[in-house]
């Protein structure tokens, strides 16, 4: 049901973003990525759509940086 709502655990999460699950709850916990608990488990959620717009910033800032390198 979650998953139809557009849901990730937190080992999908860390897959798309490509960091580990440790860093995925690290940064749900300090407030960097939107977190969010299953109503019977709760288990840690994230949005998909929220992961992918924090994983265009991280590549949008990664090539900013790296532009005034050569």
């Amino acid at each position: 049901m979650l998953r139809d709502q557009g849901f990730l655990r937190v080992k999908e999460a860390a897959e798309l973003l490509g960091v580990s699950p440790n860093t995925v709850r690290a940064w749900g916990a300090a407030g960097k990525i939107p977190e969010y608990r299953h109503p019977v488990n709760h288990y840690r959620l994230y949005k998909r759509k929220e992961l992918e717009a924090v994983l265009r910033r991280l590549v949008k800032a990664t090539l900013s940086k790296g532009s005034g390198r050569m």
